[in-house]
């Protein structure tokens, strides 16, 4: 096996923008107006991405609980934030809490698992491993949480008369709900199921591509990339779990009336 790593220079990487070029002209043949949106994407991720290639140079040369930590902050601070600004209804204050409360507690969580049990990482703050795995993990289970969130409040807006006429009949908050709760942690869920279901046939996922690409040998990457889809799946199923069944009671008074 060849483990030499091509090393891409900025004039390859430039070349490779051609593609935002294409999307750009599709979307402008086509009439659709996403040229701003794509230009400050594609804008902000190379920023982004710069800039943290510079701040993880910094960490993993200097590591530390303390800096391993602020790092897992900042990252829970903004995927809180980000998926907040997903919900397309008016999120109340309540559920702005409920989601900050299930994202720390449902990532961190399944991250100190695996860390600690499954790879059995020393030190456990070791940036090398604790930052690139906190990130699939906070990342998707952003996604599931947002997806989560837009299925809940939209249901129970939708379904509001069902709800209603369940209450009247003697339901509780919890037996009115239970359906509308189901879907929105199914939804949540879903896109990451599916994704495993064609994994290693129809696509190969970006951590253990990136491993190979590296120079790591295939069985070894393989076996990273199913425990970390195994912590993604862990960690969306936490973090929606304590969202939906803490969330949907912002929707009733406290007298089990629906607001």
């Amino acid at each position: 096996m060849n483990n030499s790593i091509v090393n891409l220079s900025v004039l390859q990487l430039a070349i490779a923008y051609v593609f935002i070029l294409i999307v750009l002209v599709i979307f402008k043949t086509r009439g659709i107006k996403r040229e701003k949106q794509i230009l400050i994407a594609s804008t902000r991720m190379t920023i982004q991405l710069t800039l943290m290639g510079y701040v993880l140079m910094f960490v993993l040369d200097n590591a530390s609980w303390w800096l391993t930590a602020t790092m897992l902050a900042i990252m829970l601070a903004f995927a809180i934030y980000s998926a907040m600004e997903r919900v397309k209804s008016t999120v109340s204050s309540e559920l702005q809490r409920i989601i900050a409360i299930a994202m720390v507690s449902g990532a961190l969580v399944t991250l100190a698992f695996f860390i600690v049990l499954v790879l059995q990482v020393e030190p456990w703050f070791n940036p090398q491993y604790v930052i690139p795995i906190a990130g699939m993990i906070v990342g998707n289970s952003m996604t599931g949480i947002a997806l989560g969130a837009n299925k809940l409040c939209s249901d129970m807006e939708e379904k509001r008369v069902i709800v209603e006429n369940s209450l009247m009949l003697g339901a509780t908050p919890a037996a009115a709900a239970k359906e509308i709760v189901n879907d929105a942690f199914d939804s949540a869920l879903l896109p990451t199921m599916n994704n495993m279901l064609t994994m290693g046939i129809v696509s190969l996922p970006g951590m253990m591509t990136g491993q190979i690409l590296s120079g790591t040998f295939p069985i070894t990457a393989i076996k990273y990339q199913i425990g970390i889809m195994l912590a993604i799946l862990g960690s969306t199923a936490l973090t929606t779990i304590v969202f939906v069944m803490l969330g949907y009671k912002t929707f009733f008074t406290k007298d089990n009336c629906l607001k």
